[in-house]
This record gives structure tokens, sequence and C-alpha cells, in this order.
């Protein structure tokens, strides 16, 4: 018999268990399907502002506190040279819109993704390990559910009046070609290496700037960096992204080519990093950049990295998962009880309204690897409090600001909606004369295929 339900969640990360509870508290209690078994392994570790005021809207600051996870209290970029640097705070923004200095957390995403499902589950979220295999689709093609095969082999169907994508860069329902076609980005040609060391040294607290659990970014020069965000006392997530031309020009392993990069890449990371002690494997990933058209539809929504991935450099991916989760709980719920929407597909405004703010992230990142010295002279001088407010991730209240607009001007850029909902500007990223990618068949589909034998 198939399992009913008014909303499928697939995947039970933090788009999706967050996405869960909002709906939890509009009444509805979902199925999550989720295939892995937690805790496991996951990079993104460090949040902004704004995930740290949805995690709060969960009800989930005790549960932080509890677990001890560091409190992060800023980012500081270091230039190529390790003598310069530019800093943005956490900040919050009141009832008045009056801007305040707060705090959000680094975590261990191994923990922190089974304590939001666990509390997902806990609320009334029901849980079935299983993989999906295929959507379910009615002859005017609504997705009215999905096909799953459990741990013993058998297959079974969950009807589902909407279907939330939630699986992260798997994208589901893109590879099945239920949304529009997916696209490759400008940050395709890149490649992460990390891992997690101990025996580090940590800024010495003495001002917010300074504050020991900082996220910490090395720039070395264009789509060259790397990562210091501590996880603990002792241990801290590193990692370096490179263009892939470079990594394969150094016919090294993965972990020599890691650790060297962690010696040379800024001569700021052996304050930090006086020798590496690697608490974990090396691990490898492309950086796959891609955006998916038409995230959502008839019987369907895609969360976070299931419809656009862009560049990971200021930990916008998790934020914006659980940013969208929340903005759609209530969009299901009018659409459940009976709201329609005003055109054929009932989630195209909150589509749009998701595209607006993502749209704001990539003429950030744009604007910050193509104008670096620009750029932080926006944060440090020009629109100090609003800048915050982008790296805090507030892309959906008060946008475009002055900031915004700024380093569009730069970017000799503008954003104009066309009734497609999406904003196609000369110069950005995305363009939709480019072949679509990601068929199942795709040429690469794995980190050995990409890299090669190391």
């Amino acid at each position: 018999m198939p399992v009913d339900t008014d909303v499928a969640i697939l995947g039970g990360g933090p788009a999706g268990s967050a996405a869960a509870m909002f709906l939890i508290r509009e009444g509805i209690k979902p199925v999550i399907v989720e295939s892995k078994q937690f805790p496991r392994y996951h990079i993104g570790e460090s949040m902004t502002g704004a995930q740290g005021k949805v995690v709060r809207d969960l009800g989930l600051e005790s549960e932080m506190t509890r677990r001890k996870y560091p409190v992060k209290k800023g980012t500081k970029v270091l230039g190529p040279t390790g003598k310069t640097s530019w800093y943005v705070p956490v900040t919050e923004r009141d009832a008045n819109w009056e801007l305040h200095p707060s705090y959000t957390w680094q975590v261990r995403r191994s923990d922190f993704d089974t304590m939001l499902l666990g509390e997902a589950v806990s609320r009334g979220a029901e849980l079935i390990r299983a993989h999906a295999t295929r959507p379910l689709l009615k002859k005017d093609g609504t997705v009215r559910g999905l096909e799953i095969r459990k741990k013993d082999g058998g297959v079974e169907e969950i009807h589902s009046r909407i279907l939330v994508d939630a699986s992260g860069q798997a994208t589901f329902l893109a590879n099945h070609h239920v949304t529009g076609p997916k696209y490759l980005g400008n940050y395709d040609k890149q490649i992460a290496f990390f891992s997690q060391v101990r025996g580090t040294v940590r800024d010495d607290g003495k001002s917010p700037e300074t504050d020991p659990s900082n996220t910490i970014i090395f720039y070395k020069e264009k789509f060259h960096w790397a990562w210091f965000i501590p996880l603990d006392d002792d241990v801290v997530s590193v990692g370096v992204v490179s263009p892939a031309a470079y990594y394969l020009g150094k016919n090294e392993s993965t972990k020599d080519f890691l650790a060297r990069e962690l010696r040379e890449l800024n001569p700021a990371i052996q304050k930090y990093i006086p020798e590496m002690r690697f608490t974990d494997e090396v691990h490898v990933i492309p950086n796959w950049s891609f955006q998916v058209r038409r995230f959502t539809g008839n019987g369907y929504l895609c969360l976070g990295d299931a419809h656009r991935f862009i560049d990971p450099i200021f930990s916008f991916g998790m934020t914006v998962s659980m940013r969208e989760a929340q903005f759609a709980a209530p969009r299901i719920s009018d659409y459940l009880r009976g709201n329609p929407g005003k055109s054929d597909n009932p989630f195209a405004e909150y589509e749009r309204f998701c595209e607006t703010g993502i749209d704001i992230v990539e003429d950030m990142i744009d604007a910050f690897w193509e104008f670096p010295w620009g750029f932080a002279k926006l944060v440090h001088y020009d629109y100090k409090d609003l800048m915050t407010d982008v790296f805090a991730a507030r892309l959906f209240e008060h946008q475009p600001s002055p900031a915004v607009n700024a380093f569009r001007k730069a970017l000799k850029r503008t954003r104009t909606y066309n009734d497609d909902m999406y904003s196609v500007p000369l110069g950005s990223r995305f363009h939709p004369e480019r072949a679509a990618i990601w068929e199942p068949n795709s040429p690469i589909q794995s980190t050995e295929e990409w890299l090669g034998p190391r």
C-alpha cells in the first residue's frame, strides 16, 4: 500500500529538516525520505547571522548552547600578503530595522544535521529510510509523489500533494527532468580540498574581530583561497579551493596538495597552523556551480542546493536552504488550504522571491572576485552597515540596498525580471544560450572522474 501524505520531503539535511519543522508549525506533518544514516560527514560548517536567526526561530538556541558550538562573531578576510585584512561582524536587525551586534555559530555538520533531523522527528515528522528512485507524475506533468526503494530492496510509493526536493546537489527533480534545465555557472572549474586539523593557534579574543571562534578566509588570487573554521576548542575545519588546472599541474596526492597549500597559499596561514596535524581524511569535491530553471511547479518545489549553487566562499549555502524552507512553509500551507496562487504555477511568486535574493549572492561574489580591492572598500568604508546585511544573508529584506546597487554598478549589471521570472544580465554567470548540463549520462559523474587517478 502506498504512503499518503500532504507533503513529502526528499532529504533530511538542514533544508529538509527545517522545512519539516516549519511545516509542523503550520499544522502539517510531513514525511521525510532520507537514504543516509546520520551522523554523516558534510562540509559547510559556518553559519551566517540570518541562519542564526532561523535557528532561534526554530527554538533551538538553548540546544546550540548546550552543545557548546563555537560562537561566531564575524569573518575576517586576509589579503594575499597576509598583512592586510577586512572584517565583517555578525549583526542583526530589530523590528525597526536598527542594526545591532549579534552572533551565530560554527557547527560540526555531522552533529548539527543529526540534531536537526532528530528535532524534526520528535516534533511530528515521519522519517522513512529509503532511496528515492523516481518522481511520480500525473499525465499533465503534476508531481504526485515519489517511488522509493527501502533497505530490504522493497519498492513502495509515497503519494503527496506537494513534493519538496531538499536533495542538495543531487538535484533529484532536475535530474529527472521535472524542473527546467540545469546550467553550469562561473565557478564550475574549481576544486575544494578539505579536512580537519588540531593544534592550531587562535586569535587572542581581545576584540570581536579577533575572537578565537571567528571564520578566517585567506585570499591568494582570483578563485584561489583557503578557510579556517573552528569546530571546538581544539579542532578546526580547513580547506583550499583552487582552479582545477592548478591542482592538476602540481601532480600531487590530494593530501600532499592540501598540506602544501595550507603552508604556502598565504603567509598568514602558518601563524594559525604551525604544524599540519590532520584528524580526518582529506575530502575532495568539484565545485559544481549551477542553476536550475523552473524549480517550482504543480506539486513540487526545490530548496537550496537542489536548485542553485554559486560559490562557497562566504558560507551562504546552508543559510539559503534553511531560509527558503522557512519561506516555503506558509506558502505550502496556503496551497493545501485551497489558495492556488495567481498563475498556473502555485509557487511562482515564491520562486521569484527566492531568485531575487540569491541573485544578490551571485552579484556579490562576482564583484568580490572581479574587484577585490574595490569590494573591500565597500565593506570597510562606503557601505559598512549595509554590507553586513548581505554577509548576514539578509537577502530578502530591504533589498536591493545602495550597497547592492554599488557592486552591480561595478559589474555593469542590472536586474530586471521578465515573465519567465529570471534576470539574466549581460556578464552574469548564467546565460540561456549555454547548453543544458547534468543529464544522467553526463560525462563527469564523480570526483574521481574529474580529478583522474591520484
